[in-house]
């Protein structure tokens, strides 16, 4: 059983917000993760690839990093950290006190088992035309813009619920290698209930973005959950919440649709912590 802690395409690619349709993919390999119990530190979630943690920094800790980057550590001591698709399998977990020594750990990262696909072609060439990068850069930039957003949710303290239930079609890091050059990989997870079904925030935050009308990710919400956490919804046919409203788990955010550069009605759900990119499966655990 995996613990919980609760207390609580390219210039697509290169924002996150990959969509990607695949057909009934095999899931990628989870291990099972627990709770490290340190003399210093304390937390739990789950140490793997696209995975997460919740803690507990050393008392008197006045910065925390992971890897060298800052984490955001709450009144309380508490804090969320994460670990990209491709992390290491080491990373130092450090903490400096206001008396000036250093505490640190190493956290153990266990590698996934990807989905990787190997064709005998060539993979097409990139690059984009003058006209398509003067409509796509201002989209770009209100991606990055509202996702460097630091809204003081809490979201980040909860379990997280599915946003819809329905066929997987897409799952996370699933990635193409084209003649040994590697194509750019799955960044969330593709949730196909059905044209219209509403979707709901899967914890508490704050909409940084909520637009229609984007050329590859068609209607799209972005919620800041806190602690540099954030969701992407792509392709919505309908969304009814607004730019800094504040969102609770479970309310209706938007309804599934196939706008955008999509073959079919489906929701795309992205998960990032900074600039990692992370597994939705691993917040929420199976589809009930």
């Amino acid at each position: 059983m995996r613990a919980r802690w609760t207390s609580w395409a390219a210039a697509l690619a290169l924002a996150g917000l990959m969509s990607v349709a695949h057909a009934n993919p095999d899931a990628a390999a989870v291990p099972e993760t627990g709770s490290v119990a340190a003399s210093n530190f304390r937390y739990s979630g789950e140490l793997t690839q696209g995975g997460w943690i919740r803690g507990i920094a050393p008392d008197g800790a006045i910065e925390v990093t992971l890897a060298g980057e800052k984490i955001d550590v709450a009144e309380d001591g508490s804090f969320f950290a994460a670990f990209d698709r491709d992390s290491a399998n080491e990373l130092a977990l450090a903490a400096i006190t206001a008396k000036g020594s250093t505490i640190g750990e190493t956290v153990s990262v266990t590698p996934r088992n990807w989905q990787i696909e190997r064709v005998n072609v060539a993979k097409r060439g990139g690059g984009t035309s003058e006209a398509w990068w003067k409509k796509r850069e201002p989209e770009w930039n209100a991606i990055v813009g509202a996702r460097a957003k630091r809204t003081g949710a809490a979201g980040w303290r909860q379990d997280f619920i599915w946003p819809v239930t329905g066929r997987i079609s897409g799952r996370f890091g699933r990635q193409r290698i084209y003649k040994g050059e590697p194509g750019s990989y799955h960044s969330g997870i593709d949730i196909a209930p059905g044209n219209g079904v509403p979707f709901v925030a899967p914890a508490d935050g704050v909409v940084v973005l909520a637009r229609t009308g984007f050329s590859l990710e068609g209607g799209l919400i972005i919620i800041d959950h806190g602690a540099g956490l954030n969701s992407a919804f792509l392709h919505a046919s309908k969304i009814v919440v607004a730019e800094g409203e504040s969102v609770t788990q479970g309310q209706h955010i938007g309804n599934v649709g196939a706008t955008g550069r999509a073959t079919g009605p489906h929701l795309h759900w992205s998960l990032k912590w900074n600039d990692a990119r992370l597994d939705p499966l691993l917040f929420t655990g199976p589809m009930n």
